[in-house]
């Protein structure tokens, strides 16, 4: 456990902005920040970060919280762990007492694979700088390279030793279990059950995920055995924390370059990413070879939207250059493309130029892709159908932009380059994206059967606890629900219990146990009003904000919003980052008004408008009953005397709201 002075000394030195820029490329807009959200497919920044108030909402998919809430959701991590992650970054001693037998056990499979990698980069490492065969292979084989030892420690370079068994036997050693050896990949395991070390005898390259994480490894063969063997490079496994085509080798060490230079250089093996790091080019990442991915470009988006893939000028490098450039031009990215000279790949060229010459290259040679595309496709074709087919390609290429008026600039400078007719570029583009829509809709439409209810069944409802993500109709022509009307106001209850529960909106009130006088704050008004019909707020996480306000109300520093969004709940502590984040349910001077006598009427009006939304459901569902009742009088009367006594309940309800109801 960590103790509530640590967490508090935690919370107050994070900077929310400083921590998610890690992740996310953020840029101010007035006194918030915005970006891309990494939590959904975001095309346009919905991403909100208030440093003022400690919290992020995205307004598109609903995620919001405070800093430790980020690092939970985003790196899947228990909210001691995301505690202890932000203590390392800020550099904060965390004392904690040593987990039991029981406790480890305990600890998800996920957080097992992490520490499981953790160790063998730091087995790996030592086998390298401490064992006179990791000295004459590994190092030996990464400084021939002329990489310094500043960069190997950067890039956790490591050794694995020949011997079958090392890692499995020490690892066995340390207490570390078969199964996560095995689910990490790190080792395989035979029909007998006994283990063999998977990159025995190879350099070790780690996989460092965008949080800083280990997700997995790179093993390169070095001796005379690489010759004609067709593995000379071996990767982990997938697992359930490493996706190869969700990952990008480098990342961790470029992501801060990459948001400071706004581009990121995109290449193909380890070697080229370290190279180019010690030459001084710092943002580049690569994917290790294989074609791109949806959720690496995504992964990428969040830190630029201009891309330079960086290939050889051989065919290879052409053909490399040309996979998966449709999808980084469907997600919004800048295309472009850099072939280096005969003979050299981003390794050599780095290593033989300083970063100015380097970049200087790159300014100069540097083509954007649908040019690049051109000039590629049409080279030396003269035949009518092949020329017309490369054309339509480029074309392809084009209709899947985004955005209309790159989509149109390209069409016309394209038009221009290959001495077509524009309208019959545009025609055939048109004709691309109509079929693309189509395709859209059709699989839109699949999906939807595949999610309706067999025949029999139900449609799910949802639960209490995402009550307050219902969407609520608010078109005048589908009036709200009691339920919806429901949802809305409790939603508002907590947002204003959120904002200024802790303000006094009644002083000196007499007490009628012992006729002291008191003062009253908005959220113990709330809740005795509540309280006097016998009523509780239906949604659970708002409920708890409620009571919660009221514990805390005797405690003199107690500042509601800072309470709730940096409460220990990651439900209660997100939901209260989204309620004084949003702006939608509270009017404009709510939001900005803590004069008492406005709040007090705010409360007052709120309170017996959810009153009265209850009482009107109830009777909804008592003149049902009474018209299922008619053959029964003694129940017909009963019925008919609640419905009265709701009635007058409404009727004092709606007369303290101003309304006339008969």
């Amino acid at each position: 456990m960590i103790d509530r002075p640590t967490i508090d000394r935690i919370m107050d030195a994070a900077n929310i902005v400083d921590v998610i820029s890690d992740f996310v490329s953020l840029r101010k807009k007035g006194t918030s920040y915005k970006g891309l959200c990494p939590f959904h497919d975001d095309s346009t920044p919905s991403f909100s970060v208030s440093p003022a108030k400690g919290v992020y909402k995205c307004f598109a998919c609903g995620k919001a919280g405070n800093v430790v809430n980020f690092i939970m959701e985003h790196e899947q991590m228990t909210y001691p762990d995301a505690l202890k992650w932000l203590a390392n970054k800020y550099h904060i001693e965390v004392k904690e007492k040593e987990l039991t037998p029981e406790e480890k056990a305990a600890q998800t499979e996920r957080d097992s694979l992490f520490i499981v990698n953790e160790w063998a980069v730091k087995f790996f490492q030592e086998q390298m700088a401490d064992t006179e065969e990791g000295k004459t292979i590994g190092l030996r084989y990464f400084r021939g390279r002329g990489f310094r030892d500043d960069i190997i420690q950067r890039f956790q370079l490591g050794f694995a030793p020949s011997k079958r068994q090392a890692l499995a036997e020490e690892a066995l050693k340390k207490g570390y279990k078969k199964e996560f050896l095995v689910k990490t990949g790190l080792c395989g395991q035979r029909d007998d059950g006994t283990l063999y070390d998977r990159f025995a005898g190879r350099v070790i390259f780690p996989w460092i995920g965008v949080g800083g994480k280990v997700t997995a490894f790179g093993g390169r063969l070095l001796d005379a055995r690489t010759k004609g063997v067709s593995q000379k490079y071996v990767n982990s496994p997938d697992s359930d924390i490493y996706h190869k085509d969700h990952e990008l080798y480098g990342i961790f060490q470029a992501k801060k370059a990459i948001v400071k230079e706004d581009c990121v250089f995109m290449v193909e093996g380890y070697t080229d990413v370290i190279s180019m790091h010690q030459c001084g080019i710092e943002n580049v990442v690569a994917n290790s070879g294989t074609a791109l991915s949806i959720h690496q470009i995504k992964l990428l988006r969040r830190f630029t939207q201009n891309i330079v893939l960086l290939y050889d000028g051989d065919e290879a490098g052409i053909h490399a250059a040309m996979r998966g450039t449709d999808m980084l031009l469907a997600e919004g990215m800048n295309v472009k493309v850099l072939l280096l000279p005969d003979q050299d790949d981003p390794d050599s060229f780095a290593r033989k130029h300083t970063a100015e010459d380097f970049r200087k290259y790159i300014e100069a040679h540097q083509a954007d892709f649908i040019e690049f595309k051109t000039n590629v496709t049409l080279k030396g074709v003269n035949d009518p159908i092949k020329r017309s087919s490369a054309i339509s390609d480029i074309v392809k290429s084009i209709s899947v932009i985004p955005d209309p008026i790159v989509r149109a600039t390209y069409v016309q400078d394209c038009a221009q380059r290959i001495g077509y007719n524009e309208q019959t570029l545009i025609q055939q583009m048109n004709k691309f994206i109509r079929a693309d829509r189509e395709q859209w809709a059709k699989e839109r439409q699949r999906e939807a059967e595949r999610m309706q209810p067999e025949n029999g069944a139900q449609a799910v409802e949802p639960s209490a606890t995402t009550i307050s993500k219902t969407p609520l109709r608010l078109s005048p022509r589908q009036p709200m629900t009691h339920e919806e009307k429901d949802v809305q106001l409790e939603r508002m209850i907590a947002e204003i219990v959120v904002r200024f529960g802790d303000t006094v909106i009644y002083h000196d009130v007499k007490n009628e146990a012992d006729g002291t006088l008191i003062n009253i704050n908005l959220a113990q008004y709330l809740y005795y009003d509540l309280a006097t019909d016998e009523m509780t707020l239906q949604n659970p996480i708002y409920n708890q904000i409620l009571t919660e306000a009221v514990e805390q109300s005797g405690n003199a520093d107690f500042v509601a919003e800072s309470y709730f969004t940096k409460h220990a709940d990651f439900n209660i502590s997100s939901e209260a980052a989204s309620l004084c984040s949003d702006a939608v349910q509270l009017t404009k001077s709510l939001q900005l008004n803590r004069d008492e006598e406005f709040l007090r009427n705010q409360a007052v009006h709120l309170v017996l408008d959810y009153k009265l939304n209850r009482v009107e459901k109830r009777l909804k569902t008592l003149r049902k009953q009474l018209g299922e009742v008619q053959t029964d009088t003694d129940k017909m009367m009963e019925v008919i005397k609640e419905i009265r006594e709701e009635e007058e309940l409404r009727n004092a309800i709606a007369k303290k709201l101003g309304n006339n109801i008969r």
